[in-house]
């Protein structure tokens, strides 16, 4: 009930889109850099994410789970019914462009050895029998200005084999 009324204000929130407008002044351009901007993007994607799942049944055990000998980090993780979900969130301004990279894209071979890397160190840590079913999600969300985003959730976008 809870992560229903939470999704509902996030995303009645979300209505005008996650991105962050970019400044027409240019004093004001100069103070967030476009990094910025997308890191805030992100961490409203991350925001949003968390709640969509919720939302959708998921139960959410760690966010932002990094440890300080790998690289990498795992944005959510958390059980879907019995099966461990580690989920990657992905958010992108939507460009105009046809040919445009969808926000999934950027899970490339590289992200997905650090994202199985950082998996197994997580079931380590957190002592989660290796036997446990688990799977790699990816969560994408697409975000216009004075728009809802469009998101986008692949349950077992890949496997551990795929590295």
């Amino acid at each position: 009930m809870i992560a229903r009324l939470m999704f509902a204000y996030v995303d009645f929130a979300a209505r005008k889109g996650l991105a962050e407008p970019v400044a027409a002044d240019r004093a004001e351009a100069s103070q967030l850099s476009r990094k910025q901007r997308a890191r805030r993007t992100g961490i409203r994607g991350e925001t949003y994410a968390y709640w969509y799942l919720r939302r959708h049944g998921y139960t959410i055990v760690a966010q932002n789970f990094t440890s300080p000998n790998l690289k990498g980090e795992l944005d959510l993780v958390g059980y879907d019914r019995d099966v461990l979900a580690f989920v990657e969130v992905k958010t992108r301004a939507a460009s105009s462009e046809r040919d445009a990279p969808r926000p999934e894209d950027a899970v490339n071979f590289a992200k997905r050895r650090n994202l199985v890397r950082m998996a197994r160190h997580f079931l380590r840590a957190w002592r989660i029998e290796p036997t446990i079913s688990y799977r790699f999600d990816v969560l994408a969300i697409e975000t216009r200005l004075r728009a809802r985003p469009i998101v986008r959730l692949h349950k077992g976008a890949f496997t551990e084999s795929a590295r």
